[in-house]
């Protein structure tokens, strides 16, 4: 599969146009706003239509489409199928509704494409778009399956994800585990017992010129708070920065597990915990026995922040990189599948 990533394809020339039934929502200036992920039921119909004249030219597709219509099968038809068209079609794994062929695998239907311009589009909305953060091959593989099928989907995007540079730049293996786990007490309400850590190393941007991030995670309903700063920021400007949007939201927190960065273990820190009668726990970076998740979490946040800024400066607006899609990244956190967590009853925030 030849790769061109200067092919600038962007979904958001499918988006529902400004007044329309489907529309999206505008800025104060009328400008379009970025999809910030594949949904299919917020593009426009052009784009269903587009894809339907595709089915047109695609052999493989008429085929499927006169087998699913008709009351019977027909082995003639089939024999002119291919693999592996022929297998799923065999076990019944494609369906038509109002014109569009779909794929089921187990409860999940995903949309058949077969033009190269809009697999690429796919492709490239689900891996290098900003707001999806190239991140890794299985939460690339969520993304693309949850909307889209076409044969030998996953082989293709195993070969754009290797093409990607972002990622093998900021794709790292996490040491292995030292020393003994350190028991935590597990919490019983949110925001009782949190991590904390310093990421720095961030490509200074914005107009504040934040050049790092403070990431916060609840232990218990395991979300999670990214408030840029600087690495220059004394004890004092840290502690601010925790008291005003921490403290005066969420209270005050039992048990802060952290590492062991200056800003943490100073004295005005000790004496602050000592005041708020809260427990200081402390960790490393790169041994999360204290608590293995939330520092996963950091950990995974701290190398979206790197792929999203600190690599050629690819993504910026007019005024060059800001910090503004930090609060769009701790929420999106919600939406990828957790390995250790798997999807259970409801949204933690309903």
């Amino acid at each position: 599969m030849e790769i061109d990533r200067r092919k600038n394809f962007r979904f958001s020339e499918w988006a529902p146009e400004s007044g329309t039934p489907d529309s999206g929502e505008t800025d104060s200036k009328g400008t379009e706003t970025p999809i910030l992920g594949i949904s299919s039921s917020q593009l426009h119909n052009r784009f269903f239509s587009a894809v339907m004249k595709t089915y047109a030219k695609h052999k493989q597709c008429g085929i499927l489409f006169q087998l699913l219509q008709q009351k019977y099968r027909s082995p003639e038809l089939e024999s002119q199928l291919e693999e592996p068209w022929l297998r799923d079609y065999k076990d019944s794994m494609f369906f038509l509704i109002d014109g569009l062929l779909y794929h089921r695998e187990k409860h999940t239907s995903a949309l058949t494409v077969v033009d190269r311009d809009h697999i690429f589009l796919i492709l490239q909305e689900c891996h290098d778009y900003p707001y999806m953060r190239c991140m890794s091959e299985e939460r690339t593989k969520e993304r693309v399956a949850s909307t889209d099928w076409w044969p030998k989907w996953e082989k293709e995007l195993n070969e754009y994800i290797n093409t990607c540079e972002i990622f093998r730049k900021a794709n790292r293996k996490h040491g292995k585990k030292y020393r003994l786990l350190q028991h935590i007490e597990e919490p019983k309400h949110s925001w009782e017992t949190i991590n904390m850590d310093l990421v720095t190393g961030i490509v200074p941007g914005g107009k504040e010129n934040f050049n790092a991030c403070l990431i916060i995670v609840d232990r218990f309903r395991k979300s999670m708070r990214c408030l840029p700063c600087h690495k220059e920021d004394t004890e004092m400007d840290t502690a601010l920065l925790f008291w005003n949007n921490i403290i005066s939201t969420c209270g005050v927190p039992k048990i802060i597990i952290c590492d062991r960065e200056p800003k943490f273990t100073s004295e005005f820190w000790t004496n602050l915990y000592d005041m708020l009668g809260t427990k200081l726990a402390f960790s490393t970076a790169y041994h999360p026995q204290t608590y293995g998740l939330a520092e996963r979490m950091i950990q995974t946040m701290e190398d979206i922040i790197r792929r999203f800024c600190a690599y050629g400066m690819e993504y910026k607006d007019h005024e060059g990189y800001n910090h503004e899609g930090l609060p769009f990244y701790q929420q999106f956190n919600w939406l990828t599948t957790h390995s250790s967590t798997p999807p259970q009853g409801n949204h933690p925030h309903w």
